[in-house]
């Protein structure tokens, strides 16, 4: 059973390589397939030119259907590659922490958190509520964990996306404010007529985006409701 969501980002093996078909191991989610069309924009002559067996990539979650998981390749922007492996760099640091306190026991703890959530989540999550690491690991390894993490500094990374609001009504410009009045502790910044960019900064990419995409959904009905044409880009 995957824990994954269309539109995850994921980090890959390339396990083989048949016909015109990828196949790749993904990280903590067993296997996944990239068809030809999703590995590079434009004709590709050689497949191996942009993979090879062993090799890490970074893929984006297409469709799930039953242990059927269908990646894209191409989809991934550089930015969104680079913070990927971001934070597969921090969840070996995390795991070299645990493994400094806990000795032998790690292993153990790291497997039960990976039951229910990713290491990386887990650990950002304990920064702020220990209650789960202190029942895991007892609180005076938890405490020794948490130090160990306080003192680490860890780069933030910035989310953006870009809206489209246009609307014929009366009191336009009255009704996209009460639209962008739903984007809370978000950056935004008019860009021209009808654009404007969402930004917003985060330790934890994956929390961050989610958020404000359950934030677009809203402002979304709320713009349906007021008759203002809603889009993004």
């Amino acid at each position: 059973m995957t824990n994954l969501e269309v539109g995850d980002l994921v980090l890959c093996t390339v396990d083989r390589i048949v016909g015109t078909v990828v196949f790749v191991k993904i990280k903590g989610d067993g296997e996944g397939s990239i068809i030809i069309s999703e590995i590079a924009p434009g004709r590709i002559r050689n497949l191996r030119h942009y993979v090879v067996p062993k090799k890490q990539i970074v893929c984006k979650v297409l469709r799930i259907s039953g242990d059927r998981i269908d990646l894209s390749l191409r989809r991934v922007t550089q930015k969104e590659k680079k913070e990927v492996i971001e934070q597969d760099k921090q969840e070996k640091s995390y795991k070299s922490v645990l493994k400094s306190i806990l000795g032998d026991k790690a292993e153990k703890v790291i497997k039960e958190i990976l039951k229910e959530d990713n290491l990386f989540s887990f650990m950002e999550e304990a920064k702020e509520n220990p209650k789960k690491l202190d029942t895991l690991v007892g609180k005076p390894n938890s405490k020794k964990i948490l130090d160990i993490l306080k003192k680490q500094k860890k780069k933030k990374t910035k989310i953006k996306k870009e809206i489209h609001l246009t609307t014929t009504k009366p009191a336009g410009i009255k009704l996209i404010k009460q639209v962008l009045e739903t984007f809370k502790e978000i950056n935004i910044k008019y860009i021209s007529a009808g654009r404007y960019s969402l930004e917003t900064e985060s330790e934890d990419v994956k929390t961050a985006d989610k958020k404000i995409k359950e934030m677009i959904n809203e402002a979304e009905k709320r713009a349906k409701k007021l008759g203002v044409e809603f889009a993004v880009k």
